[in-house]
C-alpha cells in the first residue's frame, strides 16, 4: 500500500513539473502560413504599424475590422498579401499574441497590444532565452 501511494505521489509530481515547465514557455508569438492560406489582416493599409495578423475576422490592434485577405508569399520573416490592390506584408513574428492559451485557433499576433480576434487581451511575447 505505502508503496503504491508514493507511486502515485512520485507521477503527480513528475506531473505538475513537466505542466510547470511548459507553462513557463508562453507564446512565440510566431505566426504561421504559406502561400494561398486565408488569412486576416488590418484594414488600415499601407503605414500602418499594428502589424495584426490572424486566422479569423475579428478587431485589430488599432481598433479597425480585421479585413480577408491570400498569403501571396512569406520570405524572409514576413507575410506579404494584397490589400486595395496593393502588395503589404507584415512581420510573422509578433511583439503580442493571443492570451488565450492551449487550445485557442485564432492565431492572432501584433506589434501592439490591444485585444485578439477571440476579444482577449494580446499578451507580450516572452523573448527567446
Amino acid at each position: 500500500m505505502k508503496k503504491s501511494v508514493l507511486l502515485v505521489l512520485s507521477l503527480l509530481f513528475v506531473c505538475a513539473v513537466v505542466t510547470l515547465a511548459f507553462a513557463d514557455m508562453g507564446s512565440t508569438g510566431k505566426f504561421e502560413a504559406k502561400t494561398g492560406d486565408t488569412i486576416y489582416v488590418c484594414g488600415c493599409g499601407e503605414g500602418c504599424d499594428c502589424g495584426s495578423l490572424g486566422k479569423k475576422d475579428g478587431t485589430c490592434s488599432c481598433k479597425k475590422e480585421l479585413v480577408k485577405t491570400t498569403v501571396n508569399k512569406v520570405e524572409n520573416g514576413k507575410v506579404f498579401y494584397t490589400l486595395d490592390g496593393k502588395e503589404l506584408s507584415a512581420p510573422t513574428q509578433g511583439k503580442y499574441a493571443c492570451g488565450c492559451g492551449d487550445g485557442c485557433d485564432c492565431g492572432s499576433i501584433s506589434q501592439k497590444p490591444g485585444k485578439c480576434s477571440c476579444k482577449k487581451d494580446m499578451v507580450k511575447v516572452k523573448a527567446k532565452k
